[in-house]
Formats: structure tokens, C-alpha cells, sequence
């Protein structure tokens, strides 16, 4: 019976236990809870300029995202200062239970962020014209824009002659020097932030400011085409085209397909280039006519001869991007006075009508052959022969009707009208000193005594004509 009364005696404890440990629990566990819950925690609001990402529970979260976002891109721009181009806000909020979501934030920064570089930027008349990494590329970026139109040395030269403050030696003939390098506009410098694609090297910046452009404009030739059309088209000229084209000249022929370039430039900044030169130039010598009665008119002589001078010329020399924009001359010296040639012009007029009276046609001689029959046949004049000299003078005024070379065997011959009814002739002459058309006065000369044509011999064949008829000479002396 004892043993039937405490079977449910125990069932009866142990139930109680269990019971009493699942009421601990609960109540440590409700105990913890409320610990946790009254202990305050800060939560991070992030804004991204004026966009929200959401909530951190860290700032350096922030940090981390913001760095490897760099980090991803430092390759690309190596020497470039780089850092994040937005502005972030924090709000902080102290909170039992954070509600902190940093892969979300993290993320939404990523796609949002801009990084931007540390740059300096060159401007002009408060227009930026170009960016570099810092103060050192934009000096470099100046220096070089120089370098396009005059080299180191010059350069280098140029500074040490203005520090010193001396006056230059003398340049030799054909010698020139840079006396100043400047660029034409005020450029200044300042810092900036910029996207960091937007930054150039030195050299890339050197060409957009010559060329107001980093990319060349080209042009395919169609069927059709001519260098003149297709300057037009981009406002170019033809000369302009040219010079764009290495190797391309006005006598060209361009071929279908072949590619121009077609870029206007237009430069940013302006390089002004000062040089000197030196050079020795003939200066011409000058004519002096001097009009003369006792020459007939017509002729001329020289009665000093002309000489060239010599003078030392210095030119100031201004050159912009290349190109002369002026040349004067700032002093002239003369190494060598010209001589003025002197010419006695003559104002005698001759008439071209003979008197009748006939003077002998040479100076001195003898008459080796009279007029008549000789060897068969009809001798038309008489031959003159050793004369103290061999020219050859017109026996009266006229006006030459002929003079040169005669088929007929008479070699180089002169017809001279007196304009009186007579003519006379001179042939065998070995040169002739008048021409067809001139008028010549009595005793002038107008020819040499030679052998031309069927002759023996040095002489002078004379011919008298009068109406058209053949006249004996010695009748008319």
C-alpha cells in the first residue's frame, strides 16, 4: 500500500521541476532582452550630395567604398591626385536596434560617386583653356609652346641676354638672333578639381593651344574633286591646303580615296617672336642722262660707267605662331657708295635729206677698181682699198633702206636713200652698224670694211644711183 501512494508523489515533483526551469529561462531570457534594448547604439544617415543612400553603422565603411572605388582607377591615371567629387553628408541617430544596411549604401555610393583629380588649370582672360596635373606641367606646358617656334638654345640665349642686360656684338652678314620669346596673351594659373579624363600631359596641351584642337579633320577625295573646292568647303584657301599637306603642291593631282587634311586651326594662345638679322644687299646704282646737241638724235653714250653699291641692312623681325607679321628696318649703313652711271643722250636732229654731194665713203685709200667693164662684164662702181682704218661712213643724209646680209655676192651690204633721188650702196662689209629704217647724217659711221661675199679682198664696193639710174660715183665728189 506505501508504494501505491508514492509513484504519483514523484510524477508530481518532477513535473514541477521541469516547470520551474522553463519559467527561469523565460525569465533570463526576458531579462537579457530588456538589457540589450535600454543600451544605445548610433546609426549613420548617409547623403550623397543631395541623393540619400541609406544607413551605415560605421563611417569608415563609407571610407573603405570610397577608397576601392580609387584604387580601381589609379592605374589609369597614375600621377593624378584623385579623390572623391561629391560632398557627404552624416546625420547621426542614436538608436536601441540599429536598422543599418551597409551593402545596400555601399552600392548605391559606388554607382553614384564621381572621382575627380587636383589639377591646374592655364586661363586666359578668365576662360580656362587647358588642364595639367599641377604648377610644374603648366610651366612646362608654356615653355614648350615656345619650343615650337625657336629651340633651347635660343631660348636659353635669349633669357641669359636679358638677365645680363648688355649690348649684343655685331652679327655678321646673313646672321639673325632671337631677341625676345613671349606669349602674346596674359596666362595665369589656378587650382582646380576636374574630372580627372579632362587632364592633359604637357605635350597633349601644347597641341590644343597651337591648334584650338586635339583631333585632325580629314578629308577622302571623291570623283570630281579639286584642291580650290575643297578648301572652300572648309573655308580654307587654297594655300592654306597646301600647307596642311606635307608634300602637296598647287601642280598636284590628287587621287581618288586619298585623305586630306582638312583641320582649321585655331590657336589659343599666340607665341610673339622678336628676331634680329643682318644682311648686306646691293643697292643699285642710279642713271644719269645727260642730253647732248652735238650727238645726233637717237643715240646714246655711256660716259661713266655704273657701279653697284653695297649697304649693311638690320631688320627687326616679328613672327607670330610662325608666321611674319612684319620686317623694317631699324638701321642702314653704307659699306660701298654706287657710282651713277652717266649717259650722254643725243638731241641733234639729223636730216634725212642728203645734199647732193657726196663725201668719200671711208677713211683714206685708194681706189683699187673704177667703174666700167671688168673680166667680160659691167664693174657698177668703184672698189676702195687700204684706208688709214676700216670704217665705213655714209657719203650723204639719208635713211638706210637696207642693211645686211645679200644673196647676190655682195655679202653684208647697206642701201642708204638720200631723199633726193640718189641711193648709194656699200657691200663686202665685214659687219654692219645700222639697221633698215634709221636715219643717218653725212660722214657717220655705219659699218667695217671687209671680204664678204664674191671678193678678193679687203675693200669697199661703192655704187651711186640717181633716179634709178647707175651713176659713176666719181661724178658726185
Amino acid at each position: 500500500m506505501d508504494s501505491r501512494i508514492k509513484r504519483p508523489m514523484t510524477n508530481k515533483l518532477v513535473g514541477f521541476f521541469i516547470t520551474l526551469i522553463v519559467f527561469t529561462i523565460a525569465i533570463t531570457t526576458m531579462s537579457y532582452t530588456a538589457s540589450a534594448d535600454t543600451k544605445l547604439g548610433t546609426d549613420y544617415h548617409v547623403y550623397l550630395d543631395d541623393t540619400y543612400l541609406g544607413i551605415v553603422s560605421d563611417k569608415s565603411i563609407v571610407d573603405q567604398a570610397i577608397e576601392q572605388s580609387i584604387d580601381g582607377i589609379k592605374e589609369q591615371y597614375p600621377n593624378l591626385k584623385l579623390k572623391a567629387g561629391n560632398e557627404l553628408t552624416y546625420i547621426t541617430e542614436q538608436v536601441f536596434r540599429s536598422r543599418a544596411d551597409n551593402e545596400q549604401v555601399t552600392s548605391k555610393l559606388k554607382d553614384g560617386l564621381t572621382i575627380v583629380a587636383e589639377t591646374v588649370a592655364l586661363a586666359s582672360d578668365d576662360q580656362t583653356l587647358v588642364y595639367v596635373k599641377d604648377k610644374a606641367e603648366a610651366e612646362l606646358t608654356l615653355q614648350k609652346m615656345k619650343f615650337l617656334y625657336v629651340t633651347e638654345e635660343e631660348l636659353a640665349q635669349v633669357e641669359a641676354a636679358q638677365a645680363a642686360d648688355q649690348e649684343l656684338p655685331a652679327l655678321a652678314d646673313g646672321e639673325s638672333r632671337v631677341l625676345d620669346v613671349k606669349i602674346d596673351e596674359d596666362v595665369n594659373f589656378h587650382n582646380d578639381v576636374i574630372d580627372p579624363a579632362q587632364i592633359l600631359s604637357a605635350d597633349e596641351a601644347v597641341t590644343l593651344l597651337e591648334k584650338g584642337t586635339l583631333k585632325e579633320e580629314t578629308y577622302v577625295v571623291k570623283e570630281g574633286d579639286v584642291l580650290g573646292k575643297i578648301a572652300a568647303a572648309y573655308d580654307l584657301t587654297s594655300e592654306e591646303l597646301i600647307e596642311l599637306n606635307e608634300g602637296l603642291t598647287e601642280d598636284s593631282v590628287i587621287k581618288i580615296g586619298q585623305e586630306l587634311n582638312v583641320t582649321v586651326t585655331k590657336p589659343l594662345l599666340h607665341v610673339i617672336v622678336e628676331q634680329e638679322a643682318y644682311n648686306e644687299e646691293t643697292v643699285n646704282f642710279a642713271k644719269e642722262v645727260v642730253e647732248n646737241d652735238s650727238m645726233p638724235k637717237g643715240e646714246t653714250k655711256v660716259t661713266q660707267e655704273g657701279k653697284n653699291g653695297k649697304s649693311g641692312f638690320t631688320y627687326k623681325i616679328i613672327k607670330q605662331n610662325g608666321q611674319q607679321m612684319s620686317k623694317e628696318v631699324t638701321k642702314e649703313a653704307t659699306i660701298e657708295e654706287p657710282v651713277t652711271e652717266v649717259i650722254q643722250k643725243g638731241t641733234k636732229v639729223i636730216p634725212s635729206r642728203g645734199s647732193g654731194s657726196l663725201a668719200w665713203p671711208a677713211n683714206g685709200g685708194y681706189i683699187s677698181s673704177h667703174m666700167g667693164n671688168r673680166w667680160g662684164k659691167l664693174h657698177k662702181g668703184i672698189d676702195i682699198a687700204r684706208p688709214s682704218n676700216y670704217t665705213i661712213k655714209a657719203a650723204d643724209n639719208g635713211v638706210v633702206v637696207s642693211a645686211g646680209w645679200d644673196n647676190g655676192g655682195y655679202g653684208n651690204k647697206i642701201v642708204i636713200d638720200h631723199q633726193n633721188g640718189m641711193r648709194t650702196v656699200y657691200a663686202h662689209l665685214d659687219s654692219v652698224g645700222v639697221s633698215a629704217g634709221q636715219t643717218v647724217e653725212k660722214g657717220a659711221a655705219i659699218g667695217v670694211m671687209g671680204s664678204t661675199g664674191q671678193s678678193t679682198g679687203v675693200h669697199l664696193h661703192f655704187e651711186v644711183y640717181k633716179n634709178g639710174k647707175l651713176e659713176n660715183p666719181m661724178n658726185h665728189f
